[in-house]
């Protein structure tokens, strides 16, 4: 039989013929290509692949990316957040989580935690981190010599590497917090021990460090002035947690959130480090953008000095001003609604908040009844009067534009009361020195940064009245102090959640202060980044601690 030659058969057809049978064989190949691309959609999954690179701004100058001295710059921060790794890291949730750890324990006096170390971790010069590491980095921050700002965390502990792998960490007291220092990022003893203390803070290796973290540093771009315009880490794919997908991360340096955002409009960066509310809109001139609104345990809040104020010594008029602030106004004024309210010292994604606690809400009308029940009688000019004691303060404010309103929004809900507000806008500088270390202000409008695992003790023990305690209520309430002793040595969670709930109870019914807001941590990235997942983060760098999951290319693989 001889073989059918569709060519001859095909050129016999009649042109009208021709079309039919080409179309509906176009057709044919179409429909099979398209079924066989969907059986293998189907039949596979995608998975992240390594490649790619990413570029973020970031407003400021890295001068120390040494982790025990990158706390007062969040640009040397977040270096080190890539390039170093700490015995315990954070998720993205907030919760803390082993990276150079494999295991611990703590004794059942809460006052020696025992620390395994993963054998065979690699430094990016290929030496092997052990014990000796630690020990170095914690009497390295222990040693006042280099001025590290975790010193006063680190004075009553006691370090020993046991072994080659283990580290014991002797608390002269249980504290349910002690973890979270454990979180500082290890220096490699073998580059830093032979440099002097005098030397530490002008060492080449805070510029150029090694580390042991997902990425090590490859090269920075300096201008003629020296300022630093890039700085190029590449992934480390000896890495003890595994290689990071995205192969480079380079980080651009600006002046301010301005210049970050022509930056990022202008493509030279792929994320910006935060972004304030009022200036989403100009990021709109560039598509893919994703916006990441994180919490962070950030509350701006009034504190009150009644030492400094007869009215405010009264408790009716502190608890009278909580009812008159109208916290979701200022949040949808003020923050373009990326806030959330704060009626006390935790919010609810902090340990400790509990809901069973009735705080003051915005009601004016009864801010009015307290103040009439105890006798404050409005005068002719609507402020209020008792006993010849004017209802008036001075409200003190940094000079941010994001408080001097918010400032000004209170004035005018707390006028309508019968209150008579003057805002004292001061410059920063001035503000630290003459008006916060020395306590000289009435009321102070201003923000303190608290933890996800929070521990209150520092914002509210009589003892922190003081600078350099961050007491800035000058709140001194004896059951409230012993609570917060005791919590801080409490390590069984139902016992904290008791001690958590009477002390809020105590600040409810006290009102040192008007607790106002917290902000969103709004962070920006290009949607051609994947992998992003956070929701809480204690501090800024916090955001990347997860950057070795992040990734751009992908494969795909049979299910």
């Amino acid at each position: 039989m001889k073989k059918l030659n569709w060519t001859r058969l095909f050129q016999a057809l009649k042109m009208r013929d021709k079309i039919v049978v080409s179309f509906f064989a176009v057709a044919g190949t179409v429909a099979l290509l398209f079924w066989l691309g969907a059986l293998y959609v189907v039949s596979t999954k995608a998975v992240p692949k390594a490649g790619g690179e990413y570029t973020e701004g970031v407003a400021g100058q890295p001068r120390y990316v040494n982790p025990i001295l990158s706390q007062t710059s969040e640009a040397d921060a977040d270096l080190v957040e890539l390039i170093y790794s700490g015995l315990f890291s954070y998720d993205a949730s907030g919760n803390l989580v082993k990276r150079l750890a494999a295991d611990y324990n703590i004794s059942e006096d809460g006052k020696i935690y025992t620390v395994t170390l993963r054998p065979g971790t690699k430094w990016h010069d290929g030496e092997e981190l052990t014990a000796d590491d630690v020990l170095y980095t914690v009497q390295a921050i222990q040693n006042p010599a280099y001025k590290s700002p975790l010193r006063s965390s680190w004075q009553s502990v006691d370090a020993v590497a046991v072994d080659r792998y283990t580290v014991t960490f002797s608390l002269q007291k249980p504290y349910f917090g002690f973890l979270e220092n454990l979180t500082v990022g290890i220096l490699p003893k073998h580059i830093w021990e032979n440099i002097a203390p005098e030397n530490f803070f002008l060492a080449d290796y805070n510029l150029a460090p090694i580390g042991s973290g997902p990425y090590s540093f490859f090269k920075s771009e300096k201008d003629s002035s020296g300022n630093m315009l890039s700085y190029e880490l590449r992934a480390w794919n000896n890495y003890f947690d595994g290689a990071p997908f995205i192969s480079k991360v380079i980080f651009h340096f600006y002046p301010d959130e301005t210049a970050l955002i022509d930056a990022y409009n202008r493509k030279e960066v792929l994320g910006i480090d935060s972004v304030m509310p009022e200036n989403l809109p100009k990021l709109e001139e560039r598509k893919s953008t994703h916006i990441y609104a994180i919490n962070i345990p950030r509350i701006f809040s009034v504190f009150f000095n009644v030492t400094k104020n007869i009215p405010l010594a009264s408790d009716e008029v502190r608890e009278a001003l909580n009812y008159a602030t109208d916290r979701e106004a200022i949040i949808q004024e003020v923050l373009s609604g990326k806030g959330q309210p704060a009626f006390g010292a935790f919010l609810p994604f902090m340990t400790g908040y509990d809901a069973s606690v009735i705080m003051p809400s915005f009601d004016k009308n009864k801010a009015n009844e307290i103040l009439d029940a105890h006798g404050w009688v409005r005068g002719e000019d609507g402020v209020r009067v008792k006993g010849g004691v004017v209802l008036e303060m001075t409200l003190t404010v940094p000079d941010w534009p994001e408080l001097s309103r918010t400032a000004d929004l209170l004035k005018t809900q707390w006028e309508q009361i019968g209150a008579r507000i003057t805002v004292n806008v001061v410059g920063a500088s001035d503000l630290q020195q003459n008006i916060i270390r020395p306590r000289e202000y009435q009321a102070l409008l201003f923000g303190e940064a608290a933890m996800l695992d929070s521990d209150p003790y520092s914002f509210w023990h009589s003892s922190q009245k003081r600078d350099p305690g961050l007491n800035l209520a000058l709140f001194d309430n004896k059951g409230a102090d012993d609570i917060l002793a005791s919590l801080r040595e409490e390590l069984d969670k139902e016992k904290q959640k008791e001690q958590y709930r009477a002390f809020q109870e105590i600040l409810t019914k006290e009102n040192p202060a008007v607790f106002l807001y917290t902000p969103t941590y709004l962070y920006v990235v290009s949607s051609t980044i994947k992998g992003i997942d956070i929701q809480n983060i204690d501090t800024a760098h916090s955001r990347l601690s997860n950057i070795k999951d992040w990734y751009i290319d992908t494969k795909r693989i049979k299910k």
